[in-house]
């Protein structure tokens, strides 16, 4: 993912006459001079390190966790993923500028002795070329107004907010409503992927941070995507729920609310604090 050896078939046995013996002595010591100038070189031999298995990339990693799985997965040192993304010649639509975000495709890869950061890396972003690349995808993109590249920066979000499958479409019609708005996203997964942490705690001074994915100061999409998208939020990206929502707020987990009126939401978003107040810390 052995055969056994087949059964040695048993030799008659013979007692060598005095005279023959001289004879078997020296076949025996050329039997053994043979065996020693095969084996030194196997005991001399520098180890090899083996490596097989696989390598799980979930839904939603950004590229730096990509890259430190990686450099886990074949002993390598920290940092010579990434270092190889910027050399290894990976398959990227023009407009990722040579940043692979978002084309590290989710899945399981295998892992062999032969596999080198850049040989699985460009496995990752020929999967997702092959399947961003799909005509499904292609048309759902045009059919909303934006480029396949564009697609895979909104899944990202998606894949980044949504508290469940079941409301991913809704979370990419809020974001399709506040871009034809004009509207700023105000998504607090931008802010956490331009501080590189992972938090449901966002202060008013993380929303004037300075920086292109700052969606609460900046209008419409972040640069690049925010992550490495799967099927399900790609699905949700280029079919969005129809519905007017504008706002949205999980005030508890398996509950978001999504509305189009902002009083409403400023009540949802009470409870949201409530609960977390109640709640253990990050």
């Amino acid at each position: 993912m052995v055969n056994e050896p087949p059964g040695a078939r048993p030799r008659r046995r013979t007692r060598p006459a005095w005279r023959g013996r001289p004879a078997l002595f020296i076949g025996i010591a050329l039997v053994l001079a043979v065996a020693a100038a095969v084996l030194v070189p196997l005991l001399t031999r520098e180890p090899r390190t083996e490596r097989a298995g696989s390598l799980v990339i979930p839904e939603g990693w950004r590229a730096s966790q990509v890259y430190a799985a990686v450099d886990k997965a074949l002993v390598a040192e920290p940092g010579t993923a990434e270092k190889a993304a910027g050399t290894a010649d990976l398959p990227l639509p023009a407009e990722a500028k040579g940043n692979p975000e978002g084309y590290l495709f989710p899945a399981t890869y295998p892992v062999t002795s032969a596999t080198t950061p850049g040989s699985l890396l460009r496995y990752m972003a020929d999967t997702a070329l092959r399947r961003f690349g799909a005509d499904h995808i292609t048309e759902g993109a045009r059919r909303n107004g934006v480029s396949v590249y564009e697609t895979v920066t909104i899944a990202s979000i998606v894949q980044a907010e949504a508290d469940t499958v079941a409301d991913m479409g809704k979370v990419a019609r809020v974001v399709y409503n506040r871009l034809r708005r004009g509207m700023p996203l105000q998504m607090d997964s931008t802010l956490n992927y331009a501080l590189n942490r992972s938090t449901l705690h966002t202060t008013t001074g993380d929303t004037k941070i300075d920086s292109p994915y700052n969606s609460y100061e900046h209008k419409g999409l972040p640069p690049t995507p925010i992550g490495n998208p799967g099927e399900q939020a790609m699905t949700a990206a280029i079919d969005p729920t129809p519905g007017a929502w504008l706002y949205f707020v999980t005030v508890a987990p398996g509950d978001t609310r999504f509305t189009s009126s902002y009083t409403e939401q400023q009540r949802n978003v009470e409870e949201f604090n409530r609960n977390r107040r109640g709640a253990p810390s990050d």
